[in-house]
């Protein structure tokens, strides 16, 4: 075995990478990039692996959700904002309802690139490089537009700089008060089923807050009333950004990602040879592994023993993507052999990523029923494996969208048309998110009895 290197992926066979024409740029791009100031901190990776140790002992619940891809065009204080608002309202609810602590990661500050099924796609006879998301090439179906552009890379880490700062201004500024719950509603907000269900209990916990004030405890004398710990992930697609900011930290010597706290592996670049399993073994983050119908439960071991030597708890989260059909056939395998190994793994649910069908009027969407039958059999299983289903990764947004059909506000196919913004995979949109929120606490609640 080689000495490991944040370069050392680069020996190894690679896939869903782009193919940049002019190579000199690249390299000028890739070597501004690692001059740049880091995005994250390795104490605030250490923090998020220990508080997911505690997801790992079935003592708290892990929220990891938003946009499928962070787009340049949509970048927006609102839109970020909005986003945070729907995530706290989740966890709010988890943690009231469910009776278990949140860690909170989002899909934020730096999900720019997106693996595709085809390098190519066709429309009208003309064919043209697909679309990677915004940090290689453009939405637009133009040659020029599709041509990857390492400058982009830049732009990306800019957005991701100005994001970044947003949140932790959020999370430690005062919007994560809890006496503000009320306020985390959204102005376009339905009075759906999920929407009155929020705010009968946000007045259960204005109750609650006041009966504490009354007792001395307040959010001026406790940091966990008026704060939160807010983290971002993002899919560690892009090997040469990724790369740029893989640093030394100068209190241990460990390599960490510092673009984000957790990075994950997706279900097409898992392979064991492969330049991402390579490149994640070396960096001390948090790191993820989607996990398919295709995971083979052998090779899950192989992956977990080379990403995870230690098994440290905290470190390693499988997000099991089978689709609501193929739950009940495909996990229980995947679980047993993890406990037949006693390896230290947090259980996480990707309902979207296994339920996307094409509807009758050619919009790419996800029936909220489907996720919800496959967050419900997520538990069902761990249940009746006598283990602990501890998150769930979600692509979800704060905007007002109409991309994932059904829901208690029921969004329809012919719906889709009116507000279907996103540049790649359907989002769930607030209520949607909240309604899942209940079903995830009603879950906790029923598993911490």
């Amino acid at each position: 075995m080689g000495i490991w290197t944040p370069e050392s992926w680069r020996s190894k066979p690679i896939l869903q990478q782009p193919t940049y024409q002019d190579k000199e740029h690249l390299n000028r791009v890739l070597a501004e990039l690692k001059t740049y100031p880091p995005l994250v901190f390795a104490g605030e990776a250490k923090r998020l692996k220990e508080q997911l140790a505690d997801v790992v002992r079935g003592e708290a619940f892990l929220l990891q959700g938003g946009d499928c891809a962070e787009s340049f065009s949509e970048f927006h204080a609102n839109n970020i904002r909005d986003t945070f608002k729907v995530l706290m309202q989740m966890a709010v609810v988890m943690t009231y309802a469910g009776g278990v602590p949140v860690v909170k990661v989002g899909r934020l500050g730096g999900q720019f690139a997106k693996p595709r099924s085809s390098d190519t796609e066709t429309i009208d006879g003309v064919t043209l490089d697909s679309y990677r998301g915004d940090i290689i090439n453009g939405v637009e179906f133009s040659k020029e537009a599709r041509v990857p552009d390492p400058e982009r890379m830049i732009k990306a880490y800019n957005q991701a700089s100005a994001t970044q700062n947003l949140l932790r201004a959020f999370a430690t500024g005062g919007m994560a008060d809890l006496h503000k719950v009320h306020q985390w509603n959204l102005d376009f907000a339905h009075k759906s089923e999920a929407a009155e269900h929020y705010e009968k209990l946000a007045e259960e916990i204005e109750t609650s807050l006041k009966f504490m004030q009354a007792c001395g405890i307040t959010s001026k004398t406790y940091r966990n009333l008026r704060e939160t710990d807010f983290y971002t992930s993002h899919e560690a697609l892009l090997l040469p950004y990724e790369e740029a900011f893989t640093r030394k930290d100068s209190l241990s010597g460990e390599w960490y990602n510092t673009a984000a706290h957790m990075v994950w592996i997706g279900d097409r670049t898992r392979q064991l040879d492969g330049a991402h399993v390579e490149y994640m073994k070396g960096i001390n983050n948090p790191i993820g592994i989607k996990a398919g119908p295709s995971m083979d439960p052998e090779d899950l071991i192989k992956l977990a023993n080379v990403l995870n030597p230690k098994n440290e708890a905290g470190r390693l989260n499988v997000i099991v993507r089978m689709g609501a059909d193929k739950v009940g056939e495909g996990m229980p395998k995947l679980i047993r052999a993890v406990e037949r190994e006693g390896l230290n793994v947090l259980w996480s649910c990707d309902p979207m990523h296994g339920n996307t069908i094409k509807s009758s009027n050619n919009y790419k969407t996800r029936p909220v029923d489907a996720v919800l039958k496959e967050m419900k059999q997520f538990f069902q299983v761990h249940k009746s494996e006598g283990t602990y289903g501890g998150g769930v990764h979600l692509e979800m947004t704060g905007k007002n969208v109409t991309e994932c059909i059904g829901g208690s506000f029921v969004v329809r196919e012919e719906d889709l048309s009116s507000r279907y913004h996103t540049h790649c995979d359907p989002r769930l949109n607030a209520d949607q998110s909240l309604e899942l929120a209940f079903l995830i606490a009603d879950t906790l609640k029923e598993v911490r009895k």
